[in-house]
């Protein structure tokens, strides 16, 4: 240490010296004067030497008093680490005597706070779930915490703890009993969250302005349903919810919305349409045509068969009633014999028989094609079923769903159209034919009219005959 301080002076003093060289070499003029100043600059070299190797030496016994200082706070904390460790290995002891004897003392009571900790936990994930934690919320967090905490440091329940519990699950079953109304946020079908008054069905239902309200019990948010269920359960929540008293028809969830949300997720009518695709509305379309057919139809024959009723009653013929233009041929060929009358009734008969059957022909056709159009649009849906499993297989029923739907949504709507048009035609086929038969009738009855004429003016002229003889 001190060979190295010795050469730090050297260096130092060589610096020094070749510095004051340097700087005073402009007024060096001759060696003497060189020579007293390199006496005069090594001089002041060792007076600053000196200097510092006091100040070195004074801060070396200041090192060395803190080194001892250090060791005697060392020595403390090592004597009190010791006394700490014996403290707690007495501390260890003394807590297991104490917890044996807790234990001895508490006896039938330790089963019964385990029963309150399983029951706090049990009780915690039904009340988290019920809608009634829409109206009153902080309840399973006070029963999570409870449990958590008798579970985990294995800390007594107190006497009001213990009340509360009884206290929820009291107020849980009184408030099931209930139907009442509170004032809370509702995010609406858009992602807006109003301030709406909401009525709660015992743990059953929420409903507000009539829509059905989802609640979320993680996040504890009241949502409406994206999709409600059919009019009529809105019409009950309205009801219900405009009620002052009086009972109304509502329809409950048992489950608690489970049931809800899978009525919701039924498709709708226009939905089922659509799972048709193209010969779907293909099948639709044949079928308004057919019944617009059917609706003029039945109105036709409808006004005629009202005419052909009083022209019944009329001994004067029309020619606005099939009935009157079939009886006029019996006025246009009054000197005809029978068999030429009944020639020209029944031209008059088939001239009106294409006009009261008119398109009803249409509607037969359609009542058969209806279902042929069904079976293909099945054959369509399953080629796209095998398609999607020829690509995808069968881990995925999604994947098959559309092809199915279209086959049998298909084959449905088909036979909507059929059999509606089968029973319509039967109806509009019926009322033609009972006009056809009424002109049949009353034709046949004007030929026997007429051949009743003919004998008795044959008989008028035998007798003549017969008394001028």
């Amino acid at each position: 240490m001190n060979n190295i301080l010795r050469n730090l002076v050297v260096i130092s003093t060589l610096s020094f010296v070749s510095g004051a060289v340097l700087a005073q070499e402009d007024k060096a003029l001759n060696l003497d004067a060189l020579l007293k100043q390199l006496e005069q600059g090594q001089f002041e070299q060792n007076k600053q030497n000196a200097q510092r190797e006091k100040e070195f030496s004074a801060k070396r016994s200041e090192q060395d008093q803190m080194l001892r200082e250090a060791k005697q706070t060392r020595d403390a904390a090592l004597a009190e680490s010791e006394r700490m460790e014996t403290q707690f290995e007495e501390n260890e002891f003394k807590l297991a005597d104490l917890n044996e004897a807790m234990n001895k003392r508490l006896g039938s009571l330790k089963e019964l706070f385990g029963v309150l900790q399983q029951v706090s936990g049990d009780t915690k994930s039904k009340f988290q779930n019920s809608i009634i934690s829409a109206q009153i919320p902080g309840r399973a967090e006070f029963l999570d915490d409870l449990a958590q905490s008798m579970g985990a440091s294995s800390k007594l329940a107190s006497i009001e703890e213990i009340e509360r519990v009884w206290f929820e699950m009291q107020r849980e079953m009184t408030e099931s009993g209930k139907v009442t109304k509170f004032t809370t946020d509702v995010i609406e079908a858009g992602g807006n969250k109003v301030s709406k008054e909401v009525l709660r069905v015992g743990p059953f239902a929420l409903a507000a302005d009539g829509k059905y309200l989802d609640y979320n019990g993680t996040t504890g948010s009241i949502a409406e349903l994206v999709r409600q269920p059919a009019g009529r359960y809105g019409d009950s929540a309205a009801a219900l919810q405009n009620s002052s008293g009086e009972l109304v028809e509502f329809g409950l969830d048992p489950t608690g919305g489970s049931i809800l949300k899978l009525l919701v997720q039924a498709p709708s009518l226009k939905e089922r349409v659509e799972q048709g695709g193209t010969v779907g509305y293909i099948i639709l379309a044949v079928g308004l045509v057919g019944l617009l057919i059917a609706i003029w139809r039945f109105i036709s024959l409808s006004i005629e068969g009202a005419k052909v009723n009083r022209q019944l009653k009329s001994s004067t013929f029309k020619d606005s009633n099939s009935l009157g233009r079939v009886m006029k041929a019996k006025d246009d060929f009054p000197e005809a014999d029978t068999e030429a009358l009944e020639l020209h009734l029944t031209e008059a008969i088939l001239s009106e028989v294409p006009k009261l059957g008119r398109s009803l022909s249409i509607i037969k056709v359609i009542s058969v094609v209806a279902p042929l159009m069904g079976l293909l649009g099945t054959v369509s849906g399953m080629i796209n079923t095998f398609q999607a499993i020829t690509l995808f297989g069968t881990g995925d029923p999604k994947l098959m769903a559309g092809g199915i739907s279209t086959a049998l949504v298909t084959t449905v709507l088909g036979l909507v159209v059929a059999i509606p048009m089968t029973l319509l035609y039967a109806v509009l086929n019926t009322r033609n034919k009972n006009i056809v038969y009424i002109l049949q009738e009353q034709a046949a009855g004007v030929i026997a009219e007429r051949a009743e004429a003919l004998s008795s003016a044959v008989s008028g002229r035998v007798a003549t005959s017969s008394n001028k003889a």
